[in-house]
């Protein structure tokens, strides 16, 4: 597990008085606000963020430091990531997606299947992108408790029982 997940992203400078335009993935995206620091991910610069308004897809928001649009513009794309310990215990069946992300998948059988590449959401719920071992190219599979009854964070790995047809027999 890493010491520290990525709550969110600046998406370019909103304005002219050096705003950016910052997408939320946080549960409750106001929440991004209450970490303070927020770091980049290779965890060299810190930010401070303080939110102004709700505009289309997230929110514009001072950072510290940053007072004209090409300053927050030259922001774009940075992911800022919180310490882990400032966030949210989360309940038994609920995961941060960066504790997901390298877990060995199994089937029901005990055959490695691969690994977690990446977590998705396209808007119908979360998909698990699964590479390696026995797969050709990537696949993704539902995350839900019918498809993936049992993560093991501790034991790392996730135990699947995939639809027919995305693996090889």
């Amino acid at each position: 597990m890493s010491d520290r997940i990525c709550v969110g992203a600046i998406a370019g400078s909103y304005g002219v008085k050096g705003e950016v335009r910052l997408k939320s993935f946080c549960a409750d995206p106001e929440a991004i606000a209450d970490f303070d620091p927020l770091f980049s991910e290779d965890g060299t610069q810190r930010y401070s963020v303080t939110l102004t308004h709700v505009v289309k897809n997230g929110f514009s928001a001072k950072i510290n430091g940053v007072s004209n649009k090409e300053q927050a513009e030259k922001l774009r794309g940075i992911r800022l990531f919180a310490d882990r310990d400032q966030l949210p215990e989360l309940p038994d069946d609920e995961f941060y997606h960066a504790d997901l992300i390298g877990l060995t998948v199994l089937d029901t059988g005990g055959n490695v299947l691969g690994r977690v590449k990446n977590v998705q959401n396209y808007g119908a719920g979360d998909l698990l992108e699964i590479e390696g071992s026995v797969l050709e190219n990537t696949v993704l599979l539902p995350f839900t408790k019918e498809i993936v009854p049992t993560v093991d964070l501790a034991g790392g790995r996730i135990i699947a029982d995939p639809p027919e047809g995305i693996y090889p027999e």
